[in-house]
């Protein structure tokens, strides 16, 4: 008999787009949940257009943007501004376990999908709202994306050089980890519900989920105030060390991270004894203070190996942590990342073969699928409409004759 995955029998109804919403139904939909994914008339989630659009194999095109943050989803296009389309998704909503949705505070009421009416069709729904800022608070009404919520919770000032403008990270890093918690707490709402049989809401925060990245001065802020200014650091940590970005050649560089008591480590691997005994190196506290000396003999040291991995290699026998700084190029091609299929290669049927990132948790109960599958506009409209309303085909293409219902123009 073959195994159920772990959400298998959950149904997820999913008002989201771009990509925080997206990660949590996604999550869900690998678990083995069905997804049904809102797309609204006319154009669906605008990341359709984004990523690539190669040719599929009928002509047409299709996002990889879209493939990797909705795979595994039914995509049920409608026209929420007309009531017919309102009415048929309101009437679907006691046959759903989860409802999903990261449109800006307020928009999913006026849409008339606001917790206080879902919850009044459906008492046991878990409903989970994904916003920059949260449902409530000073900022609850204002427009935001990942990068906002960073600025306001303390984040983007402590990146970059410490005589520069912070810095900007080029990937959806609060995006995604919002998506993860949101998914977590979706789990344990289900879990909380089949032991009470209660449902409830949850509000999830770009904002909340980048504050709780700070792993140490929070609690020294509260308790020493201004006194506790944390800095950019730029390339180098400020602590003790050595522990930064080292230049190997060119554009190549190294991460190492060490721990004051590993210092001796470094220095056998270097093979310069007499660090050990400079006095400008002797403590923790001394490095700190040269580190930027100390960073200038790391780096003159890397550059003398003929290669970066033979430089990583003299530190591995060490054991002092360092690593290669990867583009993402070569992370994706790494021996490591595809053996564990971090970098997941699937099967889609309108792009073939492609790789995406795997889920971030290996689970020993199931694998990963290799054959993934991410629907045009709409496709699954009328399997929807059939298996949730019993619909039949008249009143099915009624609605498509009436724009309550919309599909890419290709199926």
């Amino acid at each position: 008999m073959k195994q159920p995955r772990m959400l298998e029998g959950y149904r997820v109804l999913d008002f989201t787009q771009y990509v925080a919403g997206p990660t949590c139904s996604r999550l869900m939909a690998e678990l083995g949940a069905e997804v049904v994914k809102i797309e609204l008339a006319p154009g669906g989630d605008r990341v359709r257009d984004w990523g690539l659009k190669p040719r599929t194999s009928d002509g047409t095109s299709h996002s990889t943007y879209y493939m990797q943050h909705d795979h595994s989803k039914l995509s049920f296009a409608i026209d929420l501004k007309q009531p017919d389309g309102r009415d048929l998704v309101m009437s679907m909503i006691p046959k759903f376990d989860v409802l999903v949705e990261n449109f800006a505070p307020g928009v999913i009421k006026r849409l008339g999908f606001g917790y206080d009416k879902v919850k009044q069709v459906n008492p046991r729904m878990i409903m989970c709202s994904i916003s920059m800022a949260g449902q409530t608070g000073p900022l609850s009404e204002k427009a935001g994306y990942d990068l906002i919520g960073q600025a306001y919770a303390g984040i983007t000032d402590g990146i970059g050089e410490p005589d520069r403008a912070p810095s900007v990270i080029g990937m959806a890093i609060g995006d995604v980890s919002t998506g993860v918690a949101a998914a977590m707490a979706v789990c344990a709402a289900l879990l909380h519900r089949e032991r009470t049989g209660e449902g409830q809401y949850l509000d999830a925060s770009l904002t909340d989920t980048y504050f709780h990245m700070h792993e140490l001065n929070v609690p020294k802020i509260a308790l020493a105030g201004d006194r506790v200014r944390p800095k950019r650091a730029g390339s180098q940590v400020d602590g003790p060390g050595p522990a930064g970005v080292f230049r190997y050649r060119d554009d190549q560089y190294v991460m190492i991270l060490i721990t004051p008591h590993q210092w001796p480590q470094m220095v056998r691997a270097m093979g310069k004894p007499e660090l050990a005994s400079d006095s400008r190196f002797k403590g923790a506290r001394a490095r700190h203070a040269n580190r930027f000396e100390l960073q200038a003999i790391i780096e003159q040291w890397l550059a003398s190996f003929p290669t970066r991995d033979e430089a990583i290699a003299a530190m591995d026998k060490e054991r002092v942590p360092c690593a290669p700084v990867l583009t993402v190029n070569e992370a994706v091609s790494h021996p490591h990342l595809n053996q564990r299929k971090t970098v997941r290669w699937v099967q889609d049927p309108l792009l073939g073969k492609v790789a995406i990132p795997a889920v971030p948790v290996k689970f020993s109960a199931w694998p990963d699928r290799t054959e993934l599958r991410s629907a045009r506009l709409g496709e699954d409209n009328e399997r929807v409409l059939r298996q949730y309303l019993a619909l039949g085909d008249e009143r099915i293409q009624e609605l498509y004759t009436r724009g309550v219902l919309v599909r890419d123009p290709t199926i």
